[in-house]
């Protein structure tokens, strides 16, 4: 009985087939779909018996076909997503390095280098690399070795769908993991991703910068300039990725580097860019050249005050680097007003935490404005006059580490 019914299921196959291989692409399409609704989510063993113990036969019609149209497209979406319920079949370890032996990796590779490819195609090709890559690390090799790293790369900063720029994200971090021999590859070339210009590009490649630096642990000295430049940023979820990174990186060699840097944004340059020096309206100047340079000083001013309320070891760090001097300067700087209200917030912590910069603050500032900043720090910037910022603007507050260390040995 038993081989009557196999019989009977090696026929059904046999046509099965056949009509694959003598169908146009309307036909191929319709058998994909059929495929898809009745066989998403099995299990290897569940194919295998829906094809007669030769589940390989199809998946490998439909690599070959996959290989001969993905330039045209055809029909590439439902390729995709058949493919995918082989790679992705529990137990199907066997499809996978099928899939493999005939330059799978390779062809999804290429089929996100193709400018006609739809994003959601490349969104799906990007999820079987993810199949291919979590399956191990001789796998993640394998991708990396095949230039994938790039590839991948290239879509995250340059497509315009969040599904496509989110699964390349994903699949960069998972490339990271448990892949010595190329997770510095994929760590630089995050960093060179800090340079796109797509807001939600770059909060996604921040975030995986963050796992990515939890697994390499040490830092690499070029992500400074790159990772400060996003305070530039006039969006806030940008911004708040670049702050909790640079939190992060505290625990790196790259410490004090970033410690300098943001002191040193604090009083941006006045260099006005070249591609707007012939500009004559002033106003149009300031809003596209300078607004990016305030809006860095004020998140810089906003990263340095979180920085300092880290920790006190921190905090005696940024004194020592010339941090109340620049929050002076910038607070007297009338040109940007959250520039002021954050360099203002941000030494008021440092005024109330350490009685010596107390001190040397009120005697830049004198008794009348040290007396309106110690009351309403946030709002001193809508209080002050020409000659207070003027003030503030020329301080010449230095405080050593030497002072600091006699402060705090003699009366603690």
């Amino acid at each position: 009985m038993s081989s009557s019914v196999d019989r009977a299921a090696g026929r059904r196959l046999l046509a099965f087939l056949r009509e694959w291989d003598r169908g146009s692409e309307r036909v191929r399409r319709r058998m994909l779909q059929t495929f898809l609704s009745q066989n998403t989510g099995k299990t290897s063993p569940e194919l295998e018996l829906e094809f007669s113990q030769a589940a390989s036969l199809f998946l490998t019609r439909i690599t070959v076909w996959i290989r001969l149209t993905y330039m045209f497209g055809t029909s590439l979406d439902v390729q995709l997503k058949a493919l995918g319920v082989f790679l992705s079949a529990a137990g199907g370890r066997q499809y996978l390095m099928e899939f493999l032996e005939v330059g799978g990796v390779l062809t999804l590779l290429e089929i996100l280098g193709q400018k006609k490819t739809k994003e959601r195609d490349k969104a799906q090709a990007l999820r079987l690399l993810l199949i291919i890559s979590d399956a191990g690390h001789r796998y993640k090799e394998l991708i990396c070795e095949s230039y994938g790293v790039r590839a991948v790369a290239d879509c995250l900063a340059w497509s315009k769908s969040e599904e496509t720029q989110l699964s390349a994200a994903v699949l960069l971090e998972s490339l990271a993991q448990g892949n010595p021999s190329f997770q510095q590859q994929v760590y630089k070339g995050l960093i060179a991703l800090l340079a796109c210009s797509c807001p939600k590009a770059q909060q996604l490649v921040l975030q995986t910068l963050r796992t990515v630096q939890s697994v390499v642990k040490s830092a690499y000295p070029g992500i400074v300039e790159p990772l400060l430049n996003l305070l530039h940023s006039l969006h806030q979820e940008v911004q708040h990725e670049v702050i909790e990174l640079i939190s992060e990186l505290q625990q790196t060699e790259v410490r004090t580097s970033l410690q300098r840097s943001l002191i040193t944004l604090l009083k941006p340059s006045r260099e006005r860019n070249r591609k707007y020096k012939n500009l004559q309206d002033p106003e149009m100047m300031k809003m596209t050249d300078l607004l990016p340079l305030f809006v860095q000083q004020a998140a810089a001013a906003k990263a340095l005050r979180i920085l300092a309320q880290s920790s006190q070891r921190t905090s005696e760090e940024l004194i020592h680097l010339g941090v109340v001097h620049q929050l002076l300067y910038a607070m007297g700087n009338q040109e940007h007003e959250d520039a002021q209200k954050q360099a203002s917030l941000t030494l008021e912590h440092f005024v109330r935490s350490d009685p010596v910069v107390e001190e040397h603050v009120q005697r830049a500032m004198g008794p009348a404005l040290f007396g309106s900043f110690m009351k309403n720090a946030e709002l001193l910037y809508t209080r002050m006059d020409d000659v207070e910022a003027e003030i503030l603007l020329s301080n010449k507050v230095n405080i050593s580490r030497g002072i600091l260390m006699f402060f705090w040995q003699t009366f603690l």
